[in-house]
């Protein structure tokens, strides 16, 4: 089963997408649109990912606050699951993305990025952080099995 993992921002959408074992995550792309209210494009783009690498289901990445609150950017992160589940009738599951992109940052930062570059990778390598922690804690249940 693939599962994409997407990391829902402002301005940007950073896609990533599971090998056929739902073992790895891989980086696929970054949507980009003009206004944060603008999404039917970006919808529409994550529907042509789906049906591309058939995709089963979603995890989407949830931005609590350290201390477990949901503020503002959470919320709207809900409205977006919610037009995802109409869009695509997948399941959408919200994942904790806490720090994840700041690890991404980390990784660009270690692997000598320009930072005028690395804003085009951060949101795609934040999704293969939140992806890649989802599929790790379902090995780990699994295992436990």
């Amino acid at each position: 089963m693939r599962i994409m993992g997407l990391d829902y921002g402002t301005k940007t959408v950073g896609v990533a997408v599971s090998d056929g074992l739902s073992l790895t995550a891989q980086g696929v792309e970054t949507i980009e649109r003009k206004e944060e209210n603008k999404l039917r494009r970006t919808l529409a783009r994550i529907e042509e990912l789906v049906k591309e690498y058939g995709v089963e289901k979603i995890v989407l990445g949830f931005p609590k606050h350290m201390n477990n609150d949901i503020g503002e950017r959470a919320e709207k992160t809900m409205e977006f699951r919610d037009m995802l589940l109409r869009r695509t009738g997948l399941e959408v599951e919200l994942w904790d993305e806490r720090l994840t992109t700041v690890a991404a940052e980390r990784v660009l930062m270690e692997s000598k990025v320009r930072r005028e570059n690395r804003k085009k990778y951060i949101d795609k390598i934040a999704a293969v952080f939140i992806l890649q922690g989802y599929l790790d804690s379902l090995y780990m249940k699994n295992k436990e099995l």
